[in-house]
């Protein structure tokens, strides 16, 4: 059982070389503050050391993932299984309530050599992205999604919509929860996201720019989750740096404030919402 928590951050990687100095000093402070927190995994390795965390520490949880832009490095589908083997092992333990960070990334597809390898590219994130829905259709856990299309706007470029394409593969397996982490689409597609039952999560994003205005208010607040994708993204006042959960109360407080609501209610609610999708205890 965990203790109460005011404010829950969903999204953060304090698993990363980032806190390797004081990491302990950063989950300590989130405590004091009263945040909880999922740890989240972007490949084996740190799959390995988010569910490590979790496991020993309280009000922390984590998932388990390979991120879509290390489809390539991390992942040779069809031949080596050994990595999804070991992803299932992890999922199974206690402490981690979803499947991800995984999904589709085209915002990188811009390096890519010609578009002939671009869609090799993106033939390997879909497969690969399949894996985890299929990965979390067995273990009954949801999905932490990392969907991003070429443009950070959420516009459409030459290489498609992302959103549409996760949501077109999530089709499949309509009883896999799914929540977008750091929605940056459009509202068409946050439209097809809420109406398909699936949440979405913002980060700070939203304290120093009012292009996520309009989604915040369009989206149900039982539709929303609170996350600071930490070390990236720091929220005002703390741009410049190092992100850390704690600061995902920023980000509740412009969320609050851009709907016109209480913060304490707001807050709550988002904390609900967190116990609800991940099933936490």
């Amino acid at each position: 059982m965990s203790k109460p928590f005011k404010y829950i951050d969903i999204h953060g990687h304090v698993n990363f070389p980032d806190y390797n100095l004081d990491r302990e000093a950063v989950i300590e402070r989130a405590n004091k503050a009263g945040v909880g927190m999922v740890t989240v995994g972007t490949d084996i390795e740190t799959s390995s050391s988010a569910v490590e965390l979790a496991a020993s520490h309280e009000n922390m949880w984590a998932t388990v993932g390979i991120h879509p832009i290390d489809t390539h490095t991390q992942i040779d589908v069809g031949k080596n299984k050994s990595d999804f083997e070991t992803l299932e092992n992890l999922a199974k333990h206690t402490k981690v309530v979803a499947i991800g960070e995984c999904g589709l990334d085209y915002f990188h597809l811009k390096n890519k050599h010609g578009s002939t390898e671009a869609d090799r590219e993106i033939a390997l994130q879909k497969e690969v992205f399949e894996k985890h829905i299929v990965l979390a259709q067995k273990v009954g856990k949801p999905l932490m999604l990392h969907v991003r299309n070429g443009k950070l706007s959420g516009s459409v470029n030459k290489f498609g919509n992302a959103y549409e394409d996760a949501l077109d593969l999530l089709k499949k397996y309509p009883d896999v929860k799914a929540n977008f982490h750091f929605f940056a689409g459009i509202a068409s597609d946050l439209k097809e996201i809420l109406a398909r039952g699936y949440s979405v999560s913002f980060t700070g994003v939203v304290t120093f720019t009012s292009d996520y205005d309009e989604l915040i208010k369009m989206a149900p607040i039982s539709q929303i989750m609170s996350e600071t994708d930490c070390p990236f993204v720091s929220p005002l006042p703390y741009r410049g740096k190092r992100n850390e959960p704690a600061y995902v109360i920023e980000t509740l407080k412009a969320i609050a404030r851009i709907r016109g609501e209480d913060e304490s209610i707001v807050a709550r609610k988002l904390v609900q919402n967190a116990k609800n999708f991940f099933n936490l205890e």
